[in-house]
């Protein structure tokens, strides 16, 4: 479960990153027409491609965690994601949630299974 809750992470990481972009082209071309709000959508689509490559690596960090913290960053990480990346970014979110709640399991089962 650990693997594959590492593996669901990257997948939505690098479908978000996308979206990042196209969130930044969208904002790009409504500050450039004047249309209102331009600049906020730019600095959404910012928010959304940082957060989402340290999503990546701390979904790679999961599929070989020894503790909770990857998952749990992961998860933390994905919630701040949703709410500072935009919507288009906020959907794949909530596939990294779901992720990041895998590995904690696989994380957990192991963790049990040792001790």
């Amino acid at each position: 479960m650990k693997v594959g809750g590492g593996v669901v992470v990257i997948v939505a990481s690098l479908m978000s990153i996308i979206a990042a972009f196209v969130t930044l082209g969208v904002g790009g071309a409504g500050a450039a027409f004047g249309g209102e709000g331009g600049e906020t959508v730019i600095g959404l689509g910012w928010a959304g491609l940082f957060l989402s490559f340290v999503i990546m690596v701390m979904g790679a960090a999961s599929i070989g965690a020894k503790s909770k913290i990857p998952p749990i960053a992961v998860i933390i990480l994905s919630l701040v994601t949703v709410i500072a990346g935009g919507t288009l970014v906020a959907v794949f979110m909530v596939l990294s949630i779901l992720g990041g709640i895998l590995a904690l399991v696989g994380v957990n089962q192991e963790l049990n299974m040792q001790g």
